[in-house]
């Protein structure tokens, strides 16, 4: 990938964030007139200061993706065999929706609720699932459980300080990160697939006399 595309998916997917944001903030506004985050609620948390803090979220996204890219490439360099580190990926993916679940279901007289605990790692399983379904069809079946780990496992570790808050920071934090990360993964194989059709067409090209 080079730098232009980089930044291309920096920039978009920032875009992402601050749009996706500004809606959800808004509406658990609407729904919650005390709603505040990263303690802007004297500012008035207004549409711009919303969409700001998207833009955070953006940021903060690529650079969880980045991470597990990176990640991605180290485990396999080591394990060698892709359906090591898939099970391992599954695995790591099913833990982490059970143990939010319990965690969740143990701070639930805290969060004042009895049904986000299992209404967070459900909708999350199955928003994995849709979005790893279509890049699997787009690019090849192995595509599936690294998907899966990346927006449930990694959603979840970028937005670990929410989950320690009420319910409608979660929701603002929650879903514009797994709404960055499924953006990301979804151009990543465009951006690759354009590169390589660039490449091929370059080295078959006849040199100009």
């Amino acid at each position: 990938m080079n730098l232009r595309k980089w930044f291309f998916l920096f920039w978009s997917t920032m875009a992402v964030g601050g749009v996706v944001s500004a809606i959800i903030g808004t509406f658990m506004q609407w729904i919650d007139p005390d709603f505040g985050i990263l303690g802007l609620k004297a500012t008035g948390f207004n549409l711009l200061t919303m969409a700001l803090v998207g833009l955070l979220f953006g940021a903060f996204s690529q650079m969880g993706f980045f991470s597990y890219l990176t990640l991605n490439y180290i485990a396999l360099s080591v394990l060698r065999k892709g359906y090591l580190w898939n099970a391992l990926q599954a695995y790591t993916s099913l833990f982490a929706l059970g143990g939010i679940g319990y965690m969740l279901y143990q701070d639930r007289a805290k969060l004042n609720n009895g049904w986000i605990f299992w209404v967070l790692p459900l909708a999350l399983a199955i928003a994995s699932s849709a979005v790893a379904y279509v890049k699997a069809k787009q690019t090849n079946g192995t595509a599936f459980i690294p998907t899966v780990f990346l927006l449930v496992v990694v959603t979840l570790l970028e937005a670990w300080q929410a989950l320690q808050s009420n319910v409608t920071a979660m929701a603002f934090m929650v879903i514009p990160m797994f709404a960055c990360n499924a953006y990301q993964i979804m151009w990543l194989h465009r951006l690759l697939r354009k590169e390589q059709t660039t490449g091929s067409a370059s080295s078959n090209a006849k040199p100009v006399a």
